[in-house]
């Protein structure tokens, strides 16, 4: 069974199975989740991954999805105030743990005693090590926002380098790009000669984001704002765009499954973390499904599984040797993953802490520049 939803949508899924829990474990489980996450082929490598094999283990229990995400940090203040939290685990970036941890919208989690050692006998923070960025964040994946491009449309010479994006000259034509400030700011400065290791000192003054702002004002004109990770994709599928930015995994599924003429750029790659945090306010049997179905999905062997659908790279050290091949293209995916040897030679490491601090007032700055 797929999940494959308009976005904003849910859809409910009923497996039937054998319960691996006791009946009294179980009585004190709610039968229902509501899981919130991305859409598209992210969230189908859960559905496959984690949700469904789950579901077949646990009879009667029920999850649906909403894919909002995007939305996550706003949405749990709102419920948060209002006292009617409706969501039981959500997926979120780093950074937006951090900030619904520090709100406390995201309830602190005991690593070792909440989530599964790995299958090579390491605990749980071990196994995680540096990725575990927050006390309430448990990482699935390390993904990158990175840039695609139109194969046919670039000419005889590809692009190389995360510049292209600002080069109108050699390569005319529309650009896609996030409505956020975030990759945004940072691939401004460093392609307005800002070294890499001082961006965010350069980010942190009035005169680095003028300077930020000033640069994409060179492109301004040329760029379709996107704010779902499908829009980029679409726009280079349809020719609407000669290059744009999404998550890594979204352009390998236009490349390897779709046969898109899309090439990618590696150059200056932003990785990233995604994971689960679990709201603030859940009823003890809520809360105690929502614990139980993370310390599964977050098992060594379901993030290994995950890679059999997408490229992005598991965030436990134990299930890196476990990566394989594609579950239905039957290509080996260790190749594909942002943090291969071969596609890592220049990254960009974001900084969630400083984002946590930084993003509401450049999220109002950003705004009021595109309505400029």
């Amino acid at each position: 069974m797929t999940l494959k939803t308009k976005l904003g949508a849910t859809t409910a899924l009923v497996l039937a199975g054998t319960t691996v829990f006791s009946a009294a474990n179980a009585q004190e489980m709610a039968n229902d989740m509501t899981i919130v996450s991305w859409g598209g082929a992210y969230q189908n490598s859960q559905q496959k991954a984690y949700v469904e094999p789950y579901l077949e283990m646990n009879e009667g229990v029920t999850a649906v999805w909403d894919e909002s995400s995007a939305e996550a940090v706003a949405k749990l203040r709102a419920m948060n105030e209002a006292g009617n939290v409706t969501w039981d685990v959500v997926d979120v970036v780093a950074s937006d743990a951090i900030r619904l941890c520090d709100e406390g919208l995201a309830m602190e989690i005991d690593f070792n005693e909440m989530l599964a050692d790995g299958d090579d006998g390491s605990t749980a923070e071990e196994d995680f090590g540096d990725l575990l960025v927050s006390d309430c964040f448990i990482p699935q994946i390390v993904y990158s926002t990175t840039v695609g491009y139109r194969t046919d449309m670039v000419g005889d010479t590809a692009p190389t380098d995360i510049c292209a994006l600002f080069d109108l000259d050699t390569y005319p034509g529309m650009r896609s790009l996030e409505r956020r400030p975030i990759n945004n700011m940072e691939w401004a400065l460093l392609c307005d000669g800002v070294a890499k290791e001082d961006v965010y000192d350069v980010l942190e003054t009035e005169e680095g984001q003028d300077q930020a702002f000033a640069k994409l004002d060179t492109i301004k004109d040329n760029v379709v704002w996107w704010t779902a990770g499908a829009d980029t994709p679409q726009l280079l599928a349809d020719g609407e765009v000669i290059m744009g930015s999404t998550y890594n995994g979204r352009l390998f599924s236009a490349i390897e499954e779709q046969d898109q003429p899309i090439g990618m750029l590696w150059d200056a790659q932003v990785f990233d973390l995604d994971g689960w945090i679990i709201p603030t306010g859940l009823s003890e049997e809520r809360l105690a499904r929502a614990l139980d179905f993370v310390r599964f999905a977050t098992d060594t062997q379901r993030l290994a599984d995950q890679s059999k659908y997408i490229s992005y790279g598991p965030a436990r050290a134990s299930s890196a040797p476990l990566v394989g091949q594609h579950a239905e293209l039957g290509i080996e995916m260790a190749q594909h993953m942002p943090t291969d040897p071969a596609n890592a030679t220049n990254t960009f490491l974001y900084n969630y802490e400083w984002w946590a601090d930084y993003r509401d007032d450049l999220d109002a700055k950003f705004q009021a520049w595109l309505a400029q």
